[in-house]
C-alpha cells in the first residue's frame, strides 16, 4: 500500500440477505472469516483493536472480543449501521463523529471524537488552492463530487444543465471512475469558450482533494460520513444529495440542522419521465448565491462543527484502552463522553 502498512484480508459478508439461502451463505462466510481472524489475532497479539463498522468488521470484532483484546468501535455516521450497533455491545468503547449517534448505542460506552480528516484540510490556503486549478481569488467556485466512483445521478443532472451551472460559477467537477467522464467531456466540448474555460473535470483526485475543497465556495455532493468531517474542516457549505437507503439522509439532516447545508432529495434529480433534471440543484444554488450573506453564514456554521483534534482524540482512546496513554479527559479539548 501507499503507507507501506502490512495487512491481511478476512472473508466477510452482510448480515442480511434477500433470500434465506443468501443469509445462510453469508453466515457461513462470516464464520470462516471469524476463524481466520482468531488465528490472526493470536499471531499478531494486539494490545487493542479498532474497527469502523460495516459487515467487514464483524469477524475481527468477534475475534478480538473472544480473545479479550480491548475493542474500540468507531462509527462515523449519524445513524450507525446494523453491524456497528451489534459490535458496540462487545466493545470496550464506542467512538462517534457526532453526539446524535449516541441514542443508538449502549449507554456508558460512547465517546464523541469527531471525524478524523487529513491535516492538510485545516492548512490549505484558498488563494493558493485556486491558483492550483487556474482560478482567480475573485471567482465564485462550485465543487461537485461524489467519491471515488462518483455519483451518477448528480453527474447526469450537472451534465444536463452544465451551461447554466457555468453561468453561475466556475466548476471543479470530480466525476468518479465509473464511466461518466466521457459524456461530460463531450458535453463540455460543445460549449462556448467562455464557459468551457471555467470547467475543470477530473475522474478522481487524491492528494489534490484538500485543494479542491479549499478552492470552493460551495459544494454539491453526497452525504457520506466523510462530509461530517471534511466540509466543516474547510468551512465549506454544501447542497447535499443523500444517497438513499444507507443513512445518508441523517448525515445530511445533521448538517442542515446546524445551518451548514441544504438538502435536495435524490429523486428530484430526474423528471417524471426519468430523465436527468438539473432544476432542483439550480434552484438550490440560486437561493444560496442570490444572498451572499447566506453563503457566509453557512460557511461559518460549517466551521463551528470542525473538530481538528479528532484524530488525536481517537488515538488517545486507543492508548487508554491499551493501558499506554493518559486519560483522554486530560486533553485540552477532550472527547465528549455520552451516557456516563
Amino acid at each position: 500500500t501507499e503507507a507501506q502498512v502490512s495487512f491481511a484480508t478476512v472473508p466477510a459478508a452482510a448480515l442480511r440477505g434477500r433470500a434465506p439461502w443468501t443469509l445462510v451463505r453469508n453466515l457461513v462466510i462470516l464464520a470462516r472469516g471469524t476463524r481466520l481472524a482468531l488465528r490472526l489475532v493470536e499471531e499478531f497479539a494486539p494490545d487493542v483493536a479498532l474497527v469502523t463498522g460495516g459487515y467487514v468488521s464483524i469477524p475481527v470484532g468477534l475475534a478480538t472480543w473472544r480473545k479479550r483484546v480491548p475493542l474500540l468501535v468507531y462509527l462515523p455516521d449519524v445513524v450507525p449501521g446494523l453491524a456497528g450497533r451489534l459490535l458496540a455491545h462487545l466493545a470496550a468503547r464506542v467512538a462517534t463523529s457526532t453526539p446524535d449517534a449516541a441514542r443508538y448505542l449502549p449507554r456508558g460506552k460512547v465517546v464523541v471524537t469527531g471525524y478524523p480528516v487529513r491535516p492538510a484540510l485545516f492548512h490549505t490556503d484558498r488563494r493558493s488552492a485556486r491558483a492550483q486549478f487556474g482560478f482567480s481569488p475573485e471567482e465564485r467556485v462550485l465543487l461537485v463530487y461524489g467519491g471515488s466512483r462518483g455519483a451518477r445521478a448528480i453527474n447526469l443532472a450537472v451534465c444536463q444543465g452544465l451551461p447554466e451551472f457555468l453561468r453561475r460559477a466556475s466548476l471543479i467537477h470530480i466525476c468518479g471512475q465509473a464511466g461518466d467522464e466521457a459524456v461530460l467531456r463531450e458535453r463540455a466540448s460543445g460549449l462556448p469558450e467562455d464557459l468551457r474555460s471555467r470547467y475543470r473535470l477530473y475522474p478522481y483526485l487524491h492528494r489534490e482533494m484538500p485543494a479542491a475543497l479549499a478552492a470552493a465556495d460551495l459544494a454539491i455532493c453526497r452525504a457520506g460520513a466523510s462530509t461530517l468531517g471534511e466540509l466543516p474542516a474547510v468551512g465549506l457549505p454544501a447542497i447535499l444529495v443523500p444517497y438513499p437507503y444507507v443513512h445518508q439522509e441523517e448525515n445530511a439532516a445533521f448538517l442542515v440542522r446546524h445551518g451548514a447545508a441544504v438538502q435536495v432529495p435524490n429523486a428530484r434529480l430526474r423528471d417524471r419521465a426519468g430523465r436527468p433534471d438539473p432544476t432542483a440543484l439550480l434552484q438550490a444554488l440560486d437561493e444560496i448565491l442570490e444572498e451572499p450573506s447566506r453563503l457566509d453564514r453557512m460557511a461559518e456554521a460549517a466551521r463551528r462543527l470542525a473538530r481538528p483534534e479528532a484524530t488525536r482524540a481517537l488515538v488517545e482512546v486507543l492508548r487508554a484502552l491499551a493501558g499506554k496513554g493518559r486519560d483522554t479527559a486530560q486533553e485540552a479539548r477532550p472527547p465528549i463522553e455520552v451516557g456516563r
